[in-house]
């Protein structure tokens, strides 16, 4: 699972699973948006206006490593 936020744009992204595959894009309000998967699994999830819906201070920041290319 990655978390990526933007504090330009106010956008969180969640992203489920990292495995390629084809997504489509379902918007289920306003500011919530899923990319669901093969079979209908939900692989990623857009937050517009981030910080009015979810307490960003709760999940970032996220530690996270960098895989050196080799």
């Amino acid at each position: 699972m990655n978390i990526a936020y933007n504090d330009k744009t106010d956008l969180l992204y969640i992203r489920l699973d990292d495995s390629k595959q084809a997504i489509i894009n379902k918007r289920v309000a306003e500011d919530i948006v899923l990319d669901v998967g093969e079979n209908d699994k939900i692989i990623g999830i857009e937050i517009m206006d981030a910080s009015r819906h979810v307490s960003l201070d709760k999940i970032l920041p996220v530690k996270y490593a960098v895989a050196k290319a080799s």
